[in-house]
């Protein structure tokens, strides 16, 4: 009876804990949930040291500048003392080599020379190959070259560090981007396996925007912030910003 009544009370404090959890670290709603989101992450950003501070705060009006909303911007801007740098749209690298690829054949041609791992593919070939699916002209096209990427990514390795095929990793990290940009969520959840950090807040924000309600981890932007690094930091601002940009699935 004792051990019971010993069990009982730990349940009723561990769910007290959880509780007073959630209360120091709410969710936000869907209403103004861009705004909420937004303050949780520099929430997060305010647990570093000033100089860490001011070096996130380009990235962090980049991404507030994605949501399209003046007013919003202009508020952050006054908050941060900081203006948004609008620099010159510059093509990206794997964009630039996906388009000569395809400018020396056709896309069977593309395909036969990724899997060979021929130039332009033996550097950089999950992300130059990530590009040919977003300039693929239909449907089945982008399909045979994801499909193609899940093939040469392979299993996912249960392994860490030097032992874990880079490469798969890289894989698995551009196929979740394009699952998550198609609003494909079995395919996002494929190849977040495929990924070196599969738990990432980066990927649970992208899953959210498919599956709805990014303003549930706003709890945990804020609980697991800290003061050593702006990686947490970058990662909220990586995770939320094509939900800012893009808005979410239907």
């Amino acid at each position: 009876m004792k051990s019971l009544l010993t069990s009982l009370l730990f349940s009723i404090a561990a769910f007290g804990l959880d509780a007073a959890h959630a209360f120091e670290h709410p969710a936000c709603g869907t209403a103004d949930e861009a705004a909420c989101m937004l303050d949780a992450i520099w929430s997060a950003a305010e647990h570093l040291p000033a100089e860490k501070q001011n070096r996130l705060k380009a990235p962090f009006l980049e991404t507030v500048a994605k949501s399209g909303d003046t007013l919003l911007l202009q508020h952050w801007q006054a908050r941060l003392g900081a203006d948004l740098r609008r620099e010159k749209a510059v093509e990206p690298y794997a964009r630039k080599k996906a388009k000569a690829a395809l400018s020396r054949g056709n896309w069977t041609a593309f395909l036969r020379d990724a899997r060979a791992g021929a130039q332009p593919f033996n550097i950089g070939r999950p992300e130059i190959m990530a590009e040919g699916a977003r300039l693929a002209p239909d449907a089945p096209t982008r399909r045979r070259v994801v499909d193609a990427m899940f093939e040469l990514a392979g299993r996912p390795i249960a392994a860490s560090g030097l032992d874990r095929s880079f490469e798969q990793a890289d894989f698995g990290h551009s196929l979740a981007e394009l699952a998550m940009e198609a609003c494909d969520l079995s395919s996002f959840d494929r190849a977040i396996a495929l990924t070196a950090d599969p738990e990432s807040l980066r990927y649970a924000l992208w899953r959210r925007r498919i599956t709805g309600q990014a303003g549930a981890l706003a709890g945990r932007i804020r609980a697991d912030a800290n003061s050593d690094d702006t990686h947490h930091v970058r990662l909220a601002l990586d995770g939320y910003g094509p939900v800012l940009k893009l808005g979410y699935c239907n």
